[in-house]
């Protein structure tokens, strides 16, 4: 996509974000999607998809960045290494229900390097301290212009559309239907 085309759908956005939202039309050419306030690339490069948002969110680590652009995978992560994953990077994001993870950031290679390392910790490979002086290591490395493998690729394939997880039922449609009478003759 060119910086013309780019700019006119991201022209009335902050600079922050629209910064961002270039860098990814760029790569991937025109959004599939156009809102006011997002772009959406269905299927491009090894991403479910990326959501670019006029709103971006302040973030503080490893160093002080606007988070904008979400680079989303299915990846099922189990629901006792939520709290893992949450205190390594808030901006990595679990929809357990959907099977989806998604890192959150300025620029795919960040995305790139959160998400290798979420999968890290969900594997066992580092603990959440490692994983958080890996990224600080490899995004002060990115700025020396030194090797950052984990920011070039995801280094696992993510799952193909199978890492939904429905949850357990809990209530039977005889446990439903029962509320439902009790609550007619409540009221």
């Amino acid at each position: 996509m060119s910086a013309q085309k780019s700019s006119k759908h991201v022209e009335n956005w902050p600079q922050e974000s629209r910064e961002a939202a270039e860098l990814v039309a760029e790569q991937y050419g025109e959004p599939d999607e156009v809102t006011a306030t997002q772009l959406v690339w269905h299927r491009p490069g090894p991403w479910k998809r990326i959501v670019a948002t006029k709103v971006f969110y302040d973030h503080y680590f490893p160093a002080p960045h606007h988070d904008s652009i979400e680079s989303v995978i299915d990846y099922r992560v189990p629901p006792e290494k939520f709290s893992d994953v949450a205190a390594f990077d808030g901006s990595v994001i679990v929809e357990r229900t959907a099977g989806e993870v998604s890192a959150r950031c300025h620029d795919e290679q960040a995305n790139f390097l959160a998400l290798n390392l979420m999968h890290d910790i969900v594997t066992g490979a580092r603990s959440v301290e490692e994983a958080r002086a890996y990224y600080a290591k490899e995004f002060g490395d990115y700025r020396r212009k030194k090797p950052t493998p984990y920011m070039q690729k995801l280094r696992f394939a993510p799952g193909e559309g199978s890492t939904a997880d429905p949850d357990v039922r809990v209530l039977s449609d005889e446990d439903l239907q029962q509320a439902k009478r009790e609550g007619e003759t409540a009221g």
